[in-house]
């Protein structure tokens, strides 16, 4: 602990001088030296300040659920470690190779109710959505806070309970993106992966420190992780016991945790975010399976590790946990919000 701070302590001039950069292109934006444009569709972004999983992801999921009656919808990715460039759309035929993984999930459970698409460019690919698809009215972006040269109708901002952004610093000592006076651009924030049990005077406390660098009058909304039944990889039931975990996200976390709470946890396997498995990987995780043992993974490594899987005739022997985010409390009053921001 005590080397962590002292790395921290060395780390924290050089936050300041990132921090600094942050500020001033923020400035930029703000004072219209550089400029941001306006997509054709009405714009919900979601994102964060903090490097890392902060829910982003069944965070879209939930908003397409919700405003899928009421709007054409589209949802563009600058797509984190596919191995293209430029824009595409999703297909029946795209992998996470193509797309990312979290774009080729948002299209494997959505499939023909959305169009999916990525792009490094958020204002070329709204662009060229509307170009294509001009009945889609309602363009979500994911992970773009930071993305200014993009107008947004709605900036929903998540902030990880257990991480929370106004305890910690810009990069390299903290894993901030930009300092926290950025959480003045946001439109309504969620503490995302809260205890599903969450006093209200914690509620509050929370609020007073979140309320310290937002505008006034921001709502904060409390959301916690909620896991469905297990599916195997043929989407089918499954009764688990005896399980590998093998997880390829920025936190882990939370999943072994649970995890370890329902099952006996023979093994965990942890990769690096976003990892590309490998049929390396793929006969790693098989090598020493019983027949009463199933390897475990994430919704966002299924969509990866399904093809491999496939290929090798063990999709019998794979499961996930589907995951969504459970606003419990909060539930009427942030639908309402949304409802009534986006009339």
């Amino acid at each position: 602990m005590a080397e962590h701070n002292w790395i921290k302590i060395i780390l924290t001039p050089f936050s300041w001088v990132y921090g600094l950069i942050t500020i001033l292109r923020n400035f930029l934006y703000d004072t219209n030296i550089f400029s941001s444009q306006q997509a054709s569709q009405f714009t919900i972004s979601v994102g964060n300040i903090t490097v890392g999983g902060t829910g982003k992801t069944p965070m879209v999921e939930y908003l397409t659920n919700f405003l899928d009656k009421k709007f054409k919808i589209a949802i563009l990715s600058r797509g984190y470690g596919r191995n293209t460039k430029g824009l595409l759309f999703a297909d029946e035929n795209s992998s996470a190779q193509d797309l990312g993984d979290e774009p080729l999930q948002y299209f494997s459970k959505f499939e023909k109710n959305i169009v999916v698409a990525v792009c490094e460019s958020r204002v070329n690919g709204a662009f060229a959505i509307h170009d294509k698809f001009p009945e889609r009215d309602l363009l979500l972006l994911d992970d773009a806070f930071q993305h200014r040269a993009i107008q947004r109708n709605i900036n929903i901002l998540l902030s990880d309970f257990n991480r929370p952004f106004y305890k910690d610093l810009p990069f390299p000592a903290g894993r901030l993106r930009e300092t926290r006076s950025g959480a003045r651009r946001a439109d309504l924030i969620v503490v995302t992966k809260s205890p599903v049990d969450i006093l209200e005077n914690q509620k509050e406390e929370i609020r007073q420190s979140v309320q310290k660098y937002s505008r006034p009058g921001v709502p904060v909304f409390f959301a916690s992780i909620r896991y469905s039944e297990p599916v195997s990889y043929n989407q089918q039931p499954v009764l688990l016991n005896n399980v590998i975990i093998a997880a390829g996200i920025a936190n882990p976390l939370p999943f072994t945790i649970y995890l370890r709470s329902k099952y006996n946890v023979v093994e965990e396997i942890i990769f690096p975010d976003h990892h590309n498995y490998t049929p390396t990987d793929l006969e790693h995780l098989i090598k020493y399976i019983k027949n009463d043992t199933f390897v475990v993974t994430t919704e966002k490594d299924m969509v990866k590790l399904k093809p491999l899987a496939a290929g090798s005739g063990v999709l019998d022997r794979f499961a996930y946990l589907p995951m969504e985010i459970n606003f419990g409390a909060d539930t009427e009053p942030f639908e309402r919000w949304i409802t009534n921001h986006t009339l």
